[in-house]
């Protein structure tokens, strides 16, 4: 009698996956993006430069890429507001 009762629980199983086939799904969405709040997970993320070869050679650490980079940031005439 068990294996019957199994065969009617496999019943109600198959028709409850049978109903989640339908889309209930709206064709679209219209968000509040005034109420949208700051991922608070997102953290920052590192900037990766990858450099030729020849320019490795040079700066061979992180810091001398960097030193090298604001002193030629600091030497740029500023640029007028557009």
């Amino acid at each position: 009698m068990s294996a019957d009762w199994s065969a009617v629980k496999n019943v109600r199983i198959m028709n409850r996956s049978e109903d989640k086939d339908v889309d209930d799904m709206l064709p679209a969405y219209r968000f509040d993006y005034g109420k949208a709040k700051p991922n608070r997970f997102a953290g920052r993320v590192p900037v990766t430069v990858t450099l030729d070869q020849h320019v490795a050679e040079v700066f061979t650490t992180e810091e001398s890429v960097s030193k090298a980079l604001r002193a030629l940031i600091s030497a740029m005439p500023v640029a007028s507001g557009k």
